[in-house]
């Protein structure tokens, strides 16, 4: 015997097939939104941990340029030139002001000259061996500094001196003391610093700063 659902059940069960198919799709899109936030958040901390990263990374990369370069022979900072270094291709004046005049004897100056009324030190440019001291009456004793790059150093008209012959010294180590030497008198306390390259001396105002490596290339 057949018996059939009665109208009032029938759409009793239609209406909760349709609650449950609207509740189903709001469910799903409350998911996918939920799903979308997700991802966001995700990348957001992505992002932020590439830039933590990148920060650190910077942390390997060296800010100061740490080359060896030649320093002056002194610390002091109201030192002048009172004697300048003779150029054959500066101007006449120029080079008459780079003449040192000897009992009737002018001689071409091939170093610099520093002085100030008061006596300062005197410190290695560069790191190296001393290979000579000598006390000098007519040039006011004598240092010479050597590396290994074939630059030497040649420090006149000094005092006090701190080094001796076979020393090892380092940049900015002091040496002497400025002193006055026979053969300059009228430049009174001052320090006469020679600068040699691979036997050729050269000006040494022109290779202060300047990388000790490339001034030996």
């Amino acid at each position: 015997m057949n018996r059939r659902l009665k109208r009032s059940v029938v759409y009793s069960l239609y209406a909760l097939s349709i609650c449950m198919l609207i509740g189903g799709i709001i469910l799903l899109e409350v998911n996918s939104k939920k799903l979308k936030s997700d991802n966001t958040n995700t990348n957001n901390d992505n992002n932020y941990q590439y830039v933590s990263k990148t920060g650190i990374d910077k942390k390997d990369i060296p800010v100061v340029n740490t080359k060896n370069t030649l320093i002056r022979p002194y610390k002091d900072t109201d030192i002048k030139i009172v004697k300048n270094f003779y150029d054959y291709k500066a101007t006449e004046e120029e080079q008459k002001n780079s003449l040192i005049y000897y009992e009737g004897t002018y001689i071409q100056s091939s170093g610099v000259s520093y002085g100030k009324e008061d006596e300062f030190d005197v410190i290695a440019v560069f790191d190296g061996k001393v290979t000579s001291v000598k006390e000098d009456e007519l040039l006011g004793n004598v240092v010479v500094i050597e590396n290994s790059n074939g630059i030497k150093a040649t420090y006149e008209s000094i005092k006090d001196i701190k080094v001796k012959e076979g020393d090892t010294v380092s940049q900015g180590n002091m040496i002497a003391k400025s002193s006055t030497s026979n053969i300059s008198k009228d430049l009174n306390n001052h320090l006469y610093f020679e600068l040699t390259v691979k036997d050729t001396s050269v000006n040494p105002e022109k290779y202060f700063d300047k990388s000790i490596d490339e001034i030996g290339a």
